[in-house]
């Protein structure tokens, strides 16, 4: 049928085969007042995405389109809508409705709404059409006002996109912990969370030291802002390092290895270790003990909220700040290829899908 009854995406049919992408329409959602259509113009490729095709995070709807760091065009928007006009340069990322109406949705926490819809995956009610959501590897994709944001004209679209997810999923946390001047941070791991985590926390003026098994990454950590690098594979490498640091962000997706007591030691006293990173194992067994030695603490979070969004678009566009990516044109070998380097960590340190004009041609 076509846009804009139908989108067509790459799509993974069963987790058993999750590397095998093919072109395919499914209906999107039911387009209502407050809805904007955008004609994509490039994709992260996020670790959730091959955490969801793979079956790491459980099972998942099929067939599926992922992607949930989307920079495009809008060309359609609802009656209803007033932040955004046809022609705008929008991004998506990985929240794509929720109620607007408890208490989380009014406290800027909607990334907590217990209604919440994530970008794909997740089934919309009858009252939308109840299909499921589909994502960003795709020609378009239909998202709620509140979920679109405009992209500063400085920031260009392919380094734009993994900030959707990435960029956000870092940035919330280092900002809710009152991250700058005069605070010093551990990041631990250079990846494609990490290297935004760097980056922001340099860019908010704290001193940023990097904690990593990989010291081959030590010349792109300082690039990006780091002061340090610590290499965890040496012998007793937290020792010179207790009661240090104010706040550590965990990028890691091999929290399960760790000797955690010996990266909560390196927290100063009240110091809160953080996970963002989610990977497919659980953590590693934990001693109540581990926390009284410094009254340190552990927490997570989920994306984040749309202030803080725009507040971290206008950090990256006054300040300039460059990621590190790679693109990758997409088509059915292209989101294979991607996948399989997020999995396999051969990515630097993210990548986005970019050529959609060539693969979706007829849109």
């Amino acid at each position: 049928m076509g846009y804009p009854d139908t989108f067509e995406g790459f799509m993974v049919q069963s987790q058993d085969d999750w590397t095998n992408f093919k072109k395919q329409e499914f209906k999107p959602k039911k387009f209502q007042e407050r809805d904007i259509d955008i004609e994509i113009d490039c994709c992260g490729v996020c670790g959730s995405d091959v955490h969801t095709i793979s079956g790491g995070w459980g099972g998942a709807p099929m067939p599926l389109c992922v992607g949930h760091e989307v920079i495009g065009k809008a060309v359609k928007v609802g009656d209803g809508v007033t932040t955004v006009k046809v022609g705008d340069r929008v991004g998506v990322g990985a929240q794509i409705w929720s109620c607007l109406e408890c208490k989380p949705c009014k406290t800027d926490n909607e990334n907590y709404c217990p209604k919440k819809i994530d970008t794909y995956g997740a089934p919309y009610p009858e009252e939308m059409g109840g299909v499921i959501a589909q994502g960003g590897y795709a020609s378009h994709i239909r998202a709620h006002e509140y979920f679109t944001f405009k992209i500063p004209d400085n920031i260009p679209s392919e380094e734009a996109a993994p900030m959707m997810c990435a960029g956000l999923t870092t940035y919330s946390p280092l900002v809710r912990a009152g991250v700058g001047p005069g605070k010093k941070v551990a990041i631990v791991g250079v990846g494609g969370l990490g290297m935004y985590a760097i980056m922001w926390a340099n860019a908010l003026g704290a001193e940023v030291y990097v904690l990593s098994h990989s010291p081959d990454k030590e010349k792109s950590a300082k690039e990006l802002g780091a002061k340090e690098f610590i290499s965890t594979v040496d012998k007793d490498w937290d020792k010179p390092w207790a009661f240090t640091f104010n706040f550590m962000l965990n990028t890691a997706d091999a929290t399960h290895k760790f000797d955690l007591a010996a990266y909560l030691g390196t927290l100063d006293v009240n110091g809160q270790m953080h996970h963002v990173g989610l990977p497919d194992k659980p953590l590693p067994q934990i001693k109540a003990q581990m926390f009284a030695t410094n009254g340190c603490s552990m927490g997570g979070s989920h994306i984040g909220s749309r202030p803080e969004m725009f507040q971290m678009l206008k950090l990256a566009s006054e300040k300039k700040l460059k990621p590190i990516i790679e693109t990758v044109p997409i088509s059915e070998d292209g989101c294979k290829k991607a996948v399989l380097g997020v999995s396999n960590n051969e990515v630097r340190y993210r990548y986005t899908l970019t050529d959609f004009d060539k693969a979706f041609p007829n849109r």
